[in-house]
């Protein structure tokens, strides 16, 4: 006879507490669920039930294997349960957290094309430069850039950006281009205002040495957007990542502020709460945005 549905005609007894009642509740006979109950004492060679014209309870080996068997067959039925839902088509409402910067530079101008492909799925999508706390908070994802500390969260890689100082021609005309990071003291210097840490720039020397570079006092802002166009109206140096100054410095608004050190590389990822088993909606925008980032390629970042 078939295990597992031995398992079940033994787990059910005891769930129902005789075999009458499981037998009701599995749509089969009662002489078939002894006859199953039966077949998995015999093969076991253990009696698992204690059977009185009253009542039937499981002895004390039967007990221990009912703990078993309840959790083999919970895993099966999550297992049938997994399959059929990866069958189905991606719907349902998708709660999204990306920061604002990526957000309206590349996640929007291609939120469309999803839709499009997925018409069963809603998109909210929250724009914040904040740090969501996506299970609590309700989201079934985010787009973070930089290094995830959260271990507890699942986390795929979808590429790489890389920040750098920049600035426009005519400000350096005018101020002169710094040759050196200390050089950067005699410079109108213009910060992301998002939390304290990105008040200090952590630049790497052409030597390999690590150095900090704080840049208080003339421009601070909260939105990445608005520092690029402040450098690109000559007010100063931007640290920006490459996802948004790209498209500028290919046009010669800006220019690398000191070319001799190196940017640096931040990597953009997806995360998205633990799991066995990963929603069909977030697995679609999952892969569609990996498919977007291999399809514009490394330099779009």
């Amino acid at each position: 006879m078939d295990r597992l549905t031995e398992m079940e005609a033994f787990a059910m007894v005891v769930d129902q507490g005789g075999f009458t009642d499981a037998a009701r509740k599995m749509g089969i006979s009662k002489s078939a669920v002894s006859k199953h109950v039966s077949s998995l004492e015999a093969r076991l060679g253990a009696r698992l039930l204690n059977r009185t014209t009253r009542r039937v309870s499981p002895t004390e080996i039967g007990l221990i294997y009912y703990d078993r068997a309840r959790r083999v067959l919970n895993d099966a039925s999550e297992a049938d349960s997994i399959v059929t839902s990866m069958q189905s088509a991606p719907a349902g409402q998708l709660q999204i957290s990306v920061a604002t910067d990526f957000g309206v530079n590349h996640l929007s101008p291609i939120i469309g094309k999803f839709l499009r492909q997925y018409p069963d799925i809603n998109v909210n999508m929250e724009l914040n430069n904040r740090y969501v706390e996506l299970i609590s908070e309700g989201f079934d994802l985010a787009v973070r850039i930089g290094e995830q500390d959260d271990s507890s969260l699942r986390v795929r890689k979808l590429a790489e950006t890389n920040l750098c100082m920049v600035g426009a021609p005519d400000y350096f005309k005018q101020y002169g281009q710094p040759a050196r990071i200390d050089d950067l003291n005699d410079h109108k210097l213009l910060h992301y205002a998002g939390d304290s840490s990105a008040a200090v720039w952590q630049l790497t020397a052409p030597t390999g040495e690590k150095r900090q570079v704080r840049t208080s006092g003339w421009l601070s802002v909260n939105d990445g957007q608005s520092l690029l166009n402040a450098a690109i109206s000559g007010l100063g140096i931007a640290w920006l990542p490459s996802f948004l100054y790209a498209d500028a410095m290919e046009k010669g608004l800006v220019v690398k502020a000191i070319p001799a050190v190196p940017c640096e590389t931040q990597g953009i990822y997806v995360v998205y709460p633990p799991g066995r088993f990963t929603q069909p909606k977030v697995r679609a925008f999952i892969d569609f945005l990996a498919e977007a980032f291999v399809r514009n390629g490394p330099d779009h970042w």
